[in-house]
């Protein structure tokens, strides 16, 4: 199943934030950097997000940014993650960490077409 993508300017549009904003952000700690996924277009590479994990964050960062500091609202947000079970995956490309709450499934797909879903043994 995979998960749907909202393109950065789809973001920046719908939340009326900027550009500098969104990276600020990302500086202070408030959105994860494996959020940001690069993809190949037929206009280059573009930015997409986990929608709704992208989505969450970002409200959650609008509705308090100004009842607290950005440095404060990063502090708690990485204090939560910590708690969390993480799952690391590691591949010849990088590693993708992913919280486990945050897993809808876990499926492997073998080479002759099957399936098996391995959410059970994560969860």
């Amino acid at each position: 199943m995979e998960q749907e993508l909202i393109s950065k300017k789809e973001l920046l549009e719908k939340y009326g934030i900027s550009y500098g904003a969104l990276y600020r952000w990302k500086r202070k700690g408030l959105i994860p950097e494996d959020w940001f996924i690069k993809k190949s277009t037929v206009t280059g590479q573009e930015t997409f997000f986990p929608k709704v994990l992208i989505c969450q964050r970002v409200e959650l960062i609008m509705d308090q940014k100004d009842e607290h500091s950005l440095d404060d609202l990063a502090g708690q947000i990485n204090q939560n993650s910590q708690k969390q079970a993480v799952l690391i995956v590691r591949t010849v490309y990088g590693d993708r960490s992913f919280t486990l709450s945050d897993i809808r499934e876990l499926t492997l797909e073998k080479g002759d077409g099957t399936q098996v879903d391995l959410t059970h043994l994560i969860k």
